[in-house]
């Protein structure tokens, strides 16, 4: 049988590894085992925030519809309660964005809720 040297395969490894951490600070970047631990808590972090940012958005989306729902003197909860009322089926994202850039939209469809 052929010999097999190893010693390509482990630098690859090491050097992809190493690639990942790229822009990490200190031993981080530079070393082995502790760029392995930083490459394993930074998925463990973009995970968790992959499922925040989702409550981020909404958050952010009834801030702007609470917004444009004061100055029609409405507030957010009792809109959202009407809505559902009404069977109107828009969600919050494009609710937010109507209250935003189209207020005059925004307002006919609060006006179709009183």
């Amino acid at each position: 049988m052929t010999r097999v040297k190893r010693g390509t395969t482990s630098l690859k490894r090491r050097r992809k590894m190493l690639s990942l951490t790229k822009g990490y600070r200190n031993a981080r970047s530079t070393k082995e085992k502790q760029a392995h631990e930083a490459i394993l808590h930074a998925g463990v972090h973009a995970f968790a925030h992959r499922r925040k940012k989702k409550g981020d958005f909404r958050r952010l989306w009834q801030m702007k519809m609470n917004a444009g729902l004061r100055a029609l003197g409405l507030t957010y909860s009792k809109f959202i309660g009407s809505l559902k009322e009404n069977k109107i089926e828009l969600n919050r994202k494009m609710l937010a964005d109507m209250a935003e850039n189209n207020p005059d939209t925004f307002k006919r469809v609060t006006e179709t809720l009183k």
